[in-house]
């Protein structure tokens, strides 16, 4: 069969290595699907495919085993899955596009865990209507909380639920469970001082941990969300390298402008023989100066007064092809 794999690849389809045959990849933008949706998907990987369904890195599924010929109805199949996860298309019925902007992944949130702050599903798919679909090499990633089970400081931008505990003395019964928990488990951020907790808010990195100690409900947490921001995390072949702290107690108003500009930043300073816009952002960054990024980032961002900037970034790293290989 005479095939564009070019197209097939960007109608979110891989050409694998057994000839004239291809996989299905369905993205699930937050990481969260429904039982029903869940059994649309198996259906169509045991009617077209082999009834195999890999569960990708980024929250996604494979269905492997499709003939090319069997992708346009594939796709006319899986148009309900695609309304049901709110995935941008351009056309209804013939799938969507394929992308450099990957999946943007979310951890469970507050849905299930005690230990994250919120459920970040929500803005996960907020900003995959900003941005998808994109040639841009973006990976963006969100977790509840600090415990980072999303690994969110190996992507592009990675987005922490942070937390500003509320503390109410008149519940606190100094008992102190809260300054025990914050020294054992996170920065010590808590003191006791004539029975009561004082809270240092400079190396408080609103984790909660302190109001899932308290026993009475004297810490709680704060009814407007905050976020940490990391930035230009990433793995590869070339310079893998954790992201750095850029924003803290940040909002996501915010969080969604800055990855919005960072977006018309690259389109001004991508190598043009960058193949398909698959120079990553840190590479870009690295050739155009943190100083000249930061004023295409903050543009036209209203930050809320408790944001603290790091207008400073360093990254380090693993370099290959040289003598620290």
């Amino acid at each position: 069969m005479d095939i564009n794999t070019k197209k097939v690849r960007k109608n979110a389809f891989r050409v694998t290595k057994v000839r004239g045959v291809a996989a299905s990849r369905v993205r699930v933008p937050g990481g969260v699907i429904d039982a029903t949706t869940l059994g649309i998907v198996k259906d169509i990987a045991e009617k077209y495919g082999d009834g195999q369904i890999f569960i990708t890195n980024r929250q996604g599924f494979e269905l492997s085993g499709i003939p090319y010929d069997k992708m346009p109805e594939v796709n006319r199949a899986l148009q309900p899955v695609i309304d049901r996860l709110g995935i941008n298309q351009s056309e209804p019925g013939v799938g969507y596009d394929s992308s450099g902007t990957r999946n943007i992944i979310a951890c469970i949130g507050n849905r299930v865990c005690p230990y994250a702050n919120y459920t970040t599903t929500d803005l996960a798919r907020r900003v995959e209507k900003a941005i998808f679909p994109n040639d841009l090499h973006v990976k963006v990633a969100f977790t509840g909380c600090h415990n980072d089970c999303a690994k969110v400081r190996m992507h592009d931008f990675g987005v922490m639920g942070m937390t500003l505990p509320q503390f109410d003395a008149s519940r606190c019964v100094s008992c102190q469970a809260c300054v025990k928990r914050c020294r054992k488990k996170s920065t010590g951020a808590l003191s006791f001082d004539h029975f009561t907790p004082v809270r240092n808010h400079e190396k408080c990195i609103g984790c909660g941990e302190c109001v899932l100690a308290c026993p009475t409900r004297a810490w709680t947490r704060s009814d407007k969300r905050y976020y940490r921001l990391t930035l230009f995390g990433r793995t590869g072949k070339k310079n893998p390298r954790l992201g750095q702290n850029f924003i803290k107690w940040v909002d996501e108003d915010s969080i969604v402008k800055i990855i919005e500009n960072t977006y018309v930043y690259a389109k001004k300073y991508i190598d043009p023989e960058a193949p398909a816009g698959k120079e990553h952002i840190g590479y870009i960054v690295d050739r155009t100066g943190f100083d000249e990024y930061l004023k295409w980032a903050l543009s036209g961002v209203t930050l809320p007064d408790q944001a603290e900037i790091n207008r400073r970034l360093y990254w380090s790293g693993i370099h290959y092809g040289t003598d620290q290989d």
